[in-house]
């Protein structure tokens, strides 16, 4: 895969950045969508929300089996969110605030700054929320700091 532009946000290191966009709310980002993909961004700002795809170019070590953020257990890592992935794709669904030509401003944006960006689909609340999906092993979780103490 070849990026498709890439993501701008206020995070430069890993530490910095949030784990999930929920706590990057009212932080934003911008996604510059390189000039030979500009036509591909005809209509998207009728939508509100979007999920951005990118690869986890920073990531760490790939772990099939570890701990999350949000608990000690291990867990694969297909079970989890966590970067270190064997193909580090990563996703998040932002709300898209504009279009200005080839950037979009989001809100949300929970990635660190420069990460490439391979792709952009528009969030269908009719195709993409599911209220009565099990969260599995997360079900029970209460929210909690990281490692290192920020939440």
């Amino acid at each position: 895969m070849n990026p498709i532009g890439i993501i701008h946000t206020l995070y430069k290191t890993k530490q910095d950045c949030p784990i999930q966009p929920l706590y990057a709310a009212g932080v934003e980002g911008r996604v510059e969508v390189f000039e030979q993909y500009v036509e591909g961004l005809k209509d998207v700002e009728l939508f509100s929300h979007i999920y951005l795809l990118y690869h986890f170019d920073r990531a760490d070590a790939i772990q099939l089996v570890r701990p999350t953020f949000l608990d000690d257990t291990p867990h694969g890592i297909y079970a989890s969110r966590h970067p270190c992935r064997p193909n580090g794709i990563g996703m998040s669904i932002v709300k898209l605030i504009r279009r200005e030509g080839n950037v979009l401003i989001v809100d949300g944006a929970d990635m660190l700054d420069a990460t490439p960006l391979l792709d952009i689909k528009p969030y269908i609340a009719k195709f993409d929320a599911f209220p009565n999906a099990s969260e599995g092993w997360f079900a029970d979780k209460a929210w909690r700091q990281k490692p290192d103490g920020r939440e």
